[in-house]
């Protein structure tokens, strides 16, 4: 009986590290065949990190200079930007690469007016430069999930750039009038949990970016 447990212990054991070794080998060879394709995902990593961390001091500035309307805005913002970090972290692992622990990011905080300012021009170099340039450099490689979130993140930047614009005028001597308006007719933001799409109104079928069910996506709202 003993020498029948030590024998299934050992099976397990065995088991247990031909398939890490296994892993292993899977790991070696996704690297191989995907370098510039993890690359990349390590680097949109870690500008979505940083944005996630940028607007949720944004929308904490804003709040506290009572625009809440405007920080309901970057907090929208912060959530798109936190579920394309997920979906990049989640595709690196999937690769077998595991990200280490980080450091809070340095954020360059100015007032709610500057702010903006500097939200829509990272958003326009985003969009304008590196999503395309990113899109092309993985395409050879043919890892289609990842091809796929980063053109989900890269349509998401897109809607961002889309609702930064309509206050954008307002970094300039209209700033104001403009945000007095804004704060007047408040705006309600839905954020696809799959994607990060971010809308004004909830999709009535599907996901414009991702094309799931409209059911992913969650109306932001602002803790007291």
């Amino acid at each position: 009986m003993l020498a029948k447990d030590i024998q299934l212990r050992f099976l397990v054991i065995l088991i247990g590290f031909i398939s890490a070794f296994a892993l292993l080998l899977a790991s070696v060879s996704a690297q191989s065949k995907y370098p510039k394709t993890i690359s990349i995902l390590q680097t949109l990593y870690t500008d979505e990190i940083q944005a996630l961390h940028n607007y949720t001091a944004y929308a904490q500035k804003a709040d506290s200079e009572n625009y809440p309307n405007i920080a309901k805005l970057f907090v929208a913002l912060a959530t798109s930007e936190s579920i394309h970090a997920r979906n990049f972290k989640n595709l690196l692992s999937d690769l077998g690469v595991e990200l280490a622990g980080t450091s809070k990011p340095e954020i360059k905080l100015s007032s709610t007016k500057q702010n903006l300012k500097h939200a829509t021009e990272v958003e326009l170099e985003e969009i304008d430069s590196k999503y395309p340039q990113f899109v092309e450099k993985v395409r050879p490689e043919k890892h289609e999930a990842a091809i796929r979130y980063i053109t989900y993140a890269w349509e998401s930047e897109k809607q961002h750039r889309d609702l930064i614009k309509k206050i954008q005028s307002g970094t300039g001597m209209l700033f104001g009038l403009l945000t007095k308006k804004i704060e007047e007719n408040p705006a309600d933001y839905f954020v696809c949990q799959n994607c990060g799409s971010t809308l004004t109104e909830f999709p009535k079928d599907i996901c414009p970016v991702c094309e799931v069910s409209a059911v992913q996506y969650k109306k932001i709202e602002m803790s007291n």
